[in-house]
């Protein structure tokens, strides 16, 4: 198991590419995370859900994803509330006191899924949530130390260096950890690492010698990471494409309940895009030539957001100076005149008036689509495939001009200008093909196009695990494992 002395210390990167080097030496890998809080999820092949970064670990082991990866998934709808999806499902709606009470009754099924990967398994990487040094939220606890000893796994503990004083979190984390789970630790690893290697050798003489844990590596900085795709939020103040060379530019408001941004990956791969993800308090840009709205958590409070920012204003400017919009699942649901939620199932019961610039109504429901789907994008007759996340129907007249034919159905709508279009379908913009034909339609010519987006995924899997692999003793890793 790998648990990190905070969040965003690069445990999921690092279970990844643990997964593809292991992989590669012939074993059977299967990623597992007990415990996930993210709004970037993933549809497995059962028709269940899961945490975004243990659908690429799942891919780095070369399987498909499994709800068994992550049995409890957290999803934010407000700063206190989540919706708790248990083994790929809803389970129910939780505040943070709620769920600290549920927490020790959802450890059965966390166990049995555990166990279903270990048996077609040789090896399960286990990726931690936060710090095992929040001791304060020990009990009960099924993301960290609780599973670890319920499970009976050993952990290792990983440290960013990046974010500075590494040898204070590492050596701190220890010495807040209770005797039983202190000896389950087994060593360490330091991530995120620049410069001269040979200037840290004291550092982690120090670290080994407060916490008697061996040192078991010492990771580079490997800026290739931000080419995969990112689980949390946290990174998107830092997610906007280089500049350099780019010349479309296309727009995304940063919401508060941004779901499955991952959507925006193929886009900022590409050379000639410069992708801006506008912060709450700035204008959407004006030379903008695609705004996109992206998928939400939590449709009607971040279209309410959108209308206390002015970007709703900064989009109806947008069209007239010509530019393009599309909306993706819940930023599908926006456009239309109105969103409702009478049940309420992604926060109070309530409805909102939509941003109008489709004819379209939508009405959330208790049940959920979740699918994998594939066709054809209707202007291009490009190739599409991806998944479908959402709850609600939609109607409207705009649905006669459907944006997508999936499988024998149409999906989305397109206004009569062709200018507005949205549609419920993920991944959308992984097509190499439509994204291309996208491109070239946003400046009227040639462009300078990027490589293959899923070969590029997996070229940098491969590339991950060889940099791991030269600077991480994986032997002792598998030794460790096997509990030798």
């Amino acid at each position: 198991m790998l648990q990190g002395t905070g969040s965003d210390v690069g445990k999921s990167l690092l279970t990844a590419g643990l997964a593809r080097a292991f992989t590669k030496r012939g074993l059977k890998v299967r990623p597992f995370k007990p415990q996930n809080m993210s709004n970037n999820a993933a549809v497995t092949e059962e028709g269940g859900e899961i945490g975004r970064a243990q659908a690429l670990q799942a891919r780095a082991c070369g399987v498909k994803p499994s709800v068994h990866m992550n049995p409890v998934l957290l999803k934010p709808q407000s700063e206190v509330g989540a919706q708790v999806v248990l083994q790929g499902r809803i389970y129910g709606k939780a505040n943070a006191r709620d769920y600290h009470a549920l927490k020790p009754t959802l450890m059965p099924a966390v166990l049995e899924s555990f166990g279903k990967l270990s048996a077609e398994a040789d090896l399960v990487l286990v990726e931690g949530a936060g710090s095992p040094a929040e001791v304060n939220l020990r009990e009960g606890d099924i993301a960290n130390m609780g599973f670890a000893e319920a499970a009976d796994v050993p952990v290792l503990l990983i440290g960013d260096i990046d974010r500075g004083g590494v040898i204070a979190s590492l050596v701190g984390t220890a010495a807040l950890l209770p005797p039983s789970e202190r000896e389950r630790i087994k060593g360490f690893i330091i991530n995120k690492f620049r410069g001269d290697p040979t200037l840290f050798a004291e550092g982690m003489k120090i670290i080994t010698e407060r916490t008697g844990l061996p040192a078991l590596g010492l990771l580079p900085f490997w800026p290739r990471a931000m080419k995969l795709p990112a689980e949390d939020a946290v990174v998107l103040p830092r997610y906007g494409a280089s500049e350099a060379g780019a010349f479309v530019t296309i727009a995304v408001p940063m919401l508060n309940r941004i779901a499955n941004f991952d959507d925006l990956d193929p886009l900022r791969a590409e050379p000639s895009v410069r992708l801006v993800i506008v912060p709450p308090g700035e204008a959407l840009p004006g030379n903008a030539d695609l705004i996109v709205l992206p998928g939400s958590k939590s449709t009607i409070a971040d279209l309410r957001m959108i209308k206390a920012e002015g970007w709703d204003t900064d989009l109806k400017s947008h069209i007239r100076r010509g530019g393009r919009v599309i909306g993706v699942c819940g930023g599908y649901q926006m456009l239309g005149r109105r969103v409702a939620d009478p049940y309420g199932i992604e926060g109070p019961p309530g409805e909102e008036e939509g941003l109008g610039l489709l004819d379209l109504d939508t009405q959330l429901g208790r049940s959920k689509t979740l699918t994998e789907a594939s066709g054809r994008e209707r202007s291009t007759g490009e190739a599409v495939k991806g998944y479908e996340m959402h709850v609600g129907a939609t109607d409207g007249t705009d649905l006669k001009r459907p944006m997508l034919d999936l499988e024998g159905r149409p999906d989305g709508a397109v206004s009569a200008d062709g200018r507005v279009m949205g549609c419920y379908l993920h991944g959308l913009f992984a097509a190499d093909g439509y994204r291309r034909a996208l491109l070239r339609r946003l400046v009227g010519g040639n462009v300078a196009l990027g490589p293959d987006f899923e070969a590029e995924v997996d070229a940098t899997l491969d590339a991950l695990a060889a940099h791991i692999g030269a600077h991480v003793d994986l032997d002792r890793i598998w030794e460790i494992a096997r509990g030798a």
